[in-house]
């Protein structure tokens, strides 16, 4: 479902996406309001969704559409590489954020990678949630940060040598299919392990575990 106040832009995503076999544009909504009473009408299992618009504004249904329906993966769509909305995109559970330039095929790439469980922030917009969230500057933030919980146990020392290798390829931004390839192993393995490496970092996504496999590293945890 595609979810933008302009219906030239609504019109331009179904035209790029109408052709591929696996894929259906369910619905269209103007603004956030719309977009949320539609979701338990249309079930769209990825949500496109513009970032201004009026009366609800893409950040403030986010907020609501990952609590009320947390199965529908959310793409953030943006003119901007704005980093105050890719901050708020990755805090309130966004699945991925591209600008509204983005070509064809990177679309595709992420909507395929969503649908599959996995995040897509392309460069741009990883390089700000790692300056920003990875390793942040404020001595505020790096205080919050290093709490007990973290170190008690660092996660280096928890999962095994390959999902060692895995963790570091998440880290280095490829998807599962990326990993699979690199290690000659099923995408279904990877996700295996890599839910595995999450339970045992006791994190709820793959930006949490980064932020928290960074942190250890630079502290020492993987010594």
């Amino acid at each position: 479902m595609v979810a933008d106040d302009h219906s030239v832009v609504r019109k331009g995503v179904r035209l790029l996406l109408e052709d591929e076999a696996d894929l259906e544009i369910v619905g269209e909504a103007p603004d956030g309001d719309e977009a949320i009473d539609l979701i338990p009408v249309l079930k769209p299992d990825v949500l496109f969704l513009d970032i201004t618009m009026p009366r609800l504004s893409g950040i403030e249904a986010l907020q609501i559409i990952t609590q009320q329906f947390p199965n529908v993966r959310i793409l953030m769509f943006s003119m901007h590489n704005n980093k105050d909305y890719i901050l708020k995109s990755v805090q309130y559970g966004a699945a991925g954020y591209l600008q509204k330039d983005t070509d064809r095929e990177e679309i595709l790439r992420a909507i395929r990678a969503v649908v599959s469980g996995d995040l897509y922030y392309p460069p741009s917009a990883s390089s700000v949630i790692i300056r920003h969230l990875v390793l942040p500057n404020t001595s505020g933030t790096k205080e919050k940060m290093s709490q007990p919980p973290a170190k008690k146990s660092s996660i280096w020392n928890k999962v095994s040598s390959r999902e060692a290798q895995i963790l570091t390829c998440l880290i280095e931004g490829m998807s599962s299919q990326e990993i699979a390839n690199r290690f000659d192993i099923s995408a279904n393995t990877v996700a295996n392990q890599r839910a595995s490496i999450l339970r045992k970092a006791g994190v709820k996504n793959t930006v949490e575990l980064i932020r928290l496999a960074l942190d250890e590293k630079r502290s020492g945890g993987n010594a």
